[in-house]
């Protein structure tokens, strides 16, 4: 009979689950599935659907759950590299790696979940992950907006925009994990993920962003929702040229990532988020 690793059960699971339906228990419990930010809307549609699968394959290895932190991190690298390969292949090949590297995210924590080795480090690593896929699909971007070769010192628009548009999102990014630093380090205790505690308690500010939700630019600067916009925007680029077609997104996106940057500054500093 197998052994079930219970959420509260002390030290590490070496025990291998005997069945689906008892890996989703410990590894998907409720708790998990109800995040309200922390799970993205694909693991929510269909990958946390098919993760227990894998996750079942990786725990018959000896892969630690950082180690599939690891994969996950060359997954995202590898997503971004895909895109130098020009025109609509590259787009496509990155638009499947970047749903690769949100399934195995998802198996990451699945794995840690049954083997009970949640660690700072897997949530460290898992970050470094997500800043850094984000941060290169941006520059690559640029690169491929510069076309190949590059002539200089016009191209040099190009890289630049992709290296800035990287910037802003690394740094909106960073003003939620800025947020839990400063209540750390104010003595206040974790947010808990959930609706409210992100609300603007200002009605100006509310309306606002209840408002951004039926244009939801804001989430355009995820890994996934790049790679489907290069990916589309390659489908244009087949009648327009593909080079014209990344510029047009690059310019694009630039301005609106810059709003959002905005915008979330506000809504932080407008929330309960940064009140003692």
């Amino acid at each position: 009979m197998p052994i079930t690793a219970g959420p509260n059960a002390a030290g590490p699971n070496t025990a291998r689950p005997g069945s689906i339906a008892e890996l989703k228990a410990v590894a998907q419990p409720p708790e998990v599935r109800g995040r309200r930010n922390a799970e993205h809307w694909t693991a929510s549609l269909y990958l946390r659907r098919l993760s227990p699968y894998v996750t079942w394959v990786l725990l018959k290895t000896s892969i630690s759950a950082n180690g599939v932190t690891g994969l996950m991190i060359l997954t995202g690298w590898a997503t971004a590299a895909a895109l130098l390969i020009p025109g609509i292949a590259g787009a496509a090949l990155a638009l499947v790696l970047g749903q690769m590297q949100m399934l195995v995210d998802c198996c990451d924590g699945e794995v840690a979940r049954w083997r009970r080795t949640s660690s700072p480090a897997g949530v460290f690593l898992d970050k470094v992950g997500h800043y850094t896929t984000e941060a290169l699909i941006p520059i690559v971007l640029g690169i491929r907006a510069a076309g190949f070769p590059f002539d200089t010192p016009d191209d040099f628009l190009w890289t630049t925009l992709g290296l800035l548009l990287a910037l802003v999102i690394v740094l909106n990014k960073a003003l939620n994990d800025m947020v839990h630093v400063a209540r750390a380090n104010a003595g206040l205790e974790k947010l808990a993920d959930k609706q409210g505690e992100s609300e603007p308690s200002q009605a100006l500010v509310a309306k606002l962003r209840r408002a951004a939700r039926f244009v939801p630019f804001h989430r355009l600067y995820h890994s996934v929702e790049l790679t489907m916009l290069v990916f589309v925007f390659a489908v244009v680029g087949l009648f327009i040229g593909g080079v014209l077609a990344d510029r047009i997104l690059l310019v694009a996106l630039v301005p609106l990532s810059m709003l959002a940057l905005v915008g979330h500054f506000v809504a932080i500093m407008a929330s309960k988020r940064v009140r003692s």
